[in-house]
């Protein structure tokens, strides 16, 4: 089982010692008080410390588990998986990190990448999906289990082989779904194209049934499942080709449909030499709508910059023309990018609590020494009809703070934002300080108390589909 330690948060005025390592305050220009609920304890010559990135976060109940990629690897992954959970709704937190996964830990993979977090109600089991790489089977799709709150977490079990990419995981935690129970996890073969797979497992993660692809054409990556009430399940995915595009099961897994079109991506690659895309993030509602945001630039003159764009499906076949997240003016100098969607499971349709967090840059003509890289964060409570002010989350972090990979400068291809019942927004988020000579002084930050979810003010623009000439979005191979 993992080492792990406690975490108290506290309002963070001055850096703090909390449990063990000193908690740095947000920048002077963040309006929110954050704290640090892991740091990169690892010293192995391969990586790049002290740093952390990338993040998912799920809860459930008073239970909030976020895992991470923990000492970045230029050439693709990282020293190990760490985690932070709180079992009280976000108030202390404990950090660890996965056994048997790296040789960090026990395990034969080089390197791993790519977290993802579910829950099993019916199983009572927290899972993280991850990637292995350099591993003696390739780059394996991993799960790893917990029975106990996510505080102590099982040596993997190996759910796919092969040559592999960007994994998603998610369960079916509706008692009146048929498929109440299974959970599914979705990769892509890099050796076959990124042709997209799913599998499905019954008992918990224990096992995994067959690899199954949609029907059709099928290739990208970064899909999302989710599971609407009545069990169907819906995947969106960045496509090859440049478009969001969704596939969905309505029997439990056995086979999948043929993907159809969200809509087409109008990308602003962003400056600095960053490593970014526009994969999406999707979240589900408790009638089943399912809510899918990304980067994208049309609705900006020249396509200089992105804004965070959201479609919406009552079905997972049919969705709604993109609309822009009103953050800012369309004349603004921003560029927004890597979104993390949360949706209150408790709440639908025009009462559906949203909370999106997201990085930015505030002037989107920058370069690498130049540009400001920070953290926002937007609310709606009224199923994205109307919207919050921003607030800034964290920031200003210059790119020398942050670790250096093969595609460019990197905080992760994805962020998450988890938000619970009637409750607040809980996104767990890289943030960085000025390095110490060599060592690097990221790590992954919560905000005190989480995230108020307002209904705001601000409407969603009207759409304007085609206003900007589509750009192509150079593939990220995901480690």
């Amino acid at each position: 089982m993992s080492s792990s330690r406690r975490i108290l948060t506290a309002m963070l005025l001055p850096a703090a010692v909390v449990g063990g390592f000193v908690v740095a305050a947000a920048p002077a220009s963040a309006n929110v008080a954050v704290a640090q609920v892991s740091t990169d304890p690892y010293t192995d010559t391969q990586a790049q410390h002290r740093t952390e990135v990338e993040p998912d976060t799920f809860s459930s109940g008073n239970t909030i588990v976020s895992a991470f990629q923990v000492g970045r690897v230029p050439g693709g992954g990282s020293s190990n998986i760490g985690f932070a959970t709180s079992t009280d709704g976000g108030a202390t937190w404990t950090q660890g990190f996965l056994p048997g996964t790296t040789g960090n830990s026990g395990g034969s993979c080089g390197q791993i990448s790519d977290a993802s977090v579910a829950f099993d109600a019916k199983h009572n089991v927290w899972l993280i999906s991850s990637l292995g790489v350099n591993c003696p089977s390739g780059t394996p799709v991993l799960t790893s289990r917990s029975t106990d709150g996510g505080l102590h977490w099982s040596n993997p079990v190996t759910t796919a082989s092969g040559s592999l990419d960007k994994n998603w995981i998610v369960c079916d935690n509706t008692t009146s779904s048929p498929f109440f129970g299974n959970c599914y996890t979705e990769y892509d073969v890099t050796s076959q194209g990124d042709s997209i797979r799913m599998q499905t497992s019954t008992d918990g993660g224990l096992t995994w049934g067959a690899a199954r692809a949609p029907s059709g054409t099928h290739t990208g990556l970064g899909g999302q499942p989710v599971v609407r009430p009545d069990g169907t399940v819906v995947v969106p995915y960045e496509s090859s080709s440049d478009q969001i595009r969704s596939f969905t099961s309505t029997n439990g897994g056995a086979s999948w449909n043929t993907p159809t079109l969200v809509a087409g991506i109008s990308h602003h690659d962003v400056a600095g030499g960053l490593r970014e895309e526009s994969l999406p993030s999707a979240e589900i509602d408790a009638a089943g709508t399912v809510y899918v945001v990304w980067s994208d630039c049309r609705f900006r003159s020249g396509c200089a910059s992105n804004d965070i764009v959201l479609s919406k499906s009552a079905n997972g076949t049919t969705w709604s023309t993109p609309v822009r997240v009103p953050v800012d003016a369309t004349t603004s100098s921003v560029d927004h990018f890597v979104p993390g969607i949360g949706v209150d499971p408790s709440t639908s349709g025009n009462t559906a609590r949203i909370g999106l967090t997201y990085y930015f840059y505030p002037a989107a003509n920058c370069t690498a020494s130049t540009c400001q890289l920070d953290v926002g964060f937007v609310s709606s409570a009224n199923g994205g009809t109307t919207w919050s002010t921003a607030t800034q989350l964290a920031g200003p972090m210059n790119l020398s703070w942050i670790p250096n990979t093969s595609q460019g400068r990197m905080f992760g291809d994805y962020i998450s934002t988890s938000v619970r019942p009637g409750g607040n927004a809980y996104p767990v988020v890289p943030i960085a300080s000025p390095p110490s000579g060599s060592t690097f002084t990221m790590g992954m930050f919560a905000p005190t108390g989480g995230l108020a979810i307002t209904g705001g003010t601000a409407s969603m623009s009207t759409p304007l589909e085609g206003t900007a000439t589509p750009q192509s979005a150079s593939t990220v191979t995901a480690f």
